[in-house]
């Protein structure tokens, strides 16, 4: 599909006001996204666990126009509160997918949203905050549109969020979703994630995440600053080169079920992302000395254990640690009795791996 696949006809019903909510959860990378073009197209393919626990809940309530407005009318509220300084962040995305909903400028929306996880905890919001509103705008296109089909509102789902948060075109659906163009792999898109249609082995299934909140505080990098840093960067075509070879390597493992080059692969992701801002200009350390504390814990504890516990990082200092459903009390066990203390205040979050998104409420009339 291309772009212009997903600008709509005609719409054939009307409605005057209405409700929607979805929760969504946010994602974790095994092969990292870094780096992107214009239009939020990225520089390489990526694939990730859908997670579960770590969700955003957003309710869009729309009330129809008079006439069209000159601009976008919405209020957005965060965790019941008024959320002033995030408008610019929607109104951009609105700017973004007007071609593509062109009912936007005909109502008044009142957007609430949040999250399942502590604010500024470390854990990316974009992701999960993107989807969810995404799908709800989607909700209320289906019902000027009902003929639309399960298929398309979901891939169109993915194409709009992915305008908004690059990450968030994963977040749509689970368990496992790849996003990006690679050779080897059937109906990939930079447009949009897609579920790989190889059969994974069950040893993935209810795959856990505990989330390790080494540093909650306001990103030192943002996202947008991060990804701009891959343009003429000395090794970026390595990379982007290393993560379709990862890729294709990761497919045999997902179905043969291979833990043990799970994480390898895993592992150097997450490594690779931290030496990409370590080697750019303006250059940055995103880890913390508890970060590098915690990673030789986990390798010295799989070490003894032979469990197949392993992490990897988002662009930061936080770890998660994932680990196979059948090693869960043993791992877990490690994880309280020796990694918690190097979270800030003691806190991590449980997580495992999920469905994707759930549609909660839809009254529209």
């Amino acid at each position: 599909m291309i772009e212009k696949d997903f600008i709509p006809s005609a719409y054939q019903h009307q409605i005057e006001e209405g409700k929607v909510t979805w929760k969504s959860p946010s994602n974790i990378a095994l092969v990292k996204y870094w780096g992107k073009k214009e239009n939020q197209i990225p520089s390489n393919p990526s694939i990730s666990f859908t997670l579960d626990a770590c969700a955003t809940t957003t309710i869009i309530s729309c009330k129809k126009l008079a006439k069209a407005a000159a601009t976008f009318s919405f209020d957005l509220f965060f965790e019941g509160k008024p959320k002033e300084d995030f408008k610019p962040k929607i109104n951009t995305f609105f700017k973004r997918i007007e071609k593509y909903l062109p009912f936007l400028k005909n109502y008044h929306f009142t957007i609430e949203t949040s999250n399942s996880f502590p604010h500024s905890s470390g854990i990316a919001s974009s992701a999960s905050g993107m989807s969810a509103l995404a799908l709800g705008l989607m909700s209320l296109e289906k019902q000027l549109n009902p003929a639309m089909d399960t298929s398309f509102f979901y891939k169109k789902a993915s194409f709009l969020a992915r305008l908004g948060s690059g990450s968030a075109c994963r977040s749509i659906q689970g368990t496992i979703m790849q996003w990006g163009h690679h050779a080897a792999t059937e109906n990939s898109s930079d447009l949009f994630a897609i579920k790989p249609s190889y059969k994974v082995h069950s040893v993935f299934k209810n795959y856990h995440d505990t989330i390790l909140l080494v540093d909650k505080g306001q990103k030192q990098v943002s996202s947008t600053v991060g990804h701009n840093l891959m343009h003429g960067h000395p090794f970026a075509e390595e990379r982007f080169k290393q993560a379709h070879k990862n890729l294709l390597a990761l497919k045999s493992v997902l179905e043969d079920g291979d833990l043990d080059s799970f994480i390898k692969i895993v592992e150097s992701e997450a490594l690779t992302l931290h030496a990409m801002m370590m080697t750019s200009m303006p250059y940055f350390i995103l880890m913390k000395p508890n970060t590098l504390e915690i990673i030789n814990k986990i390798w010295a504890f799989r070490e003894a254990s032979k469990t197949h516990i392993c992490f990897t990082l988002d662009a930061g200092a936080n770890v998660h640690i994932l680990y196979p459903e059948q090693e869960k009390e043993e791992v877990y066990q490690f994880i309280k009795n020796e990694l918690v203390a190097y979270c800030e205040n003691g806190q991590y979050i449980c997580d495992r791996i999920g469905l994707g998104a759930k549609q909660l409420i839809n009254k529209v009339e």
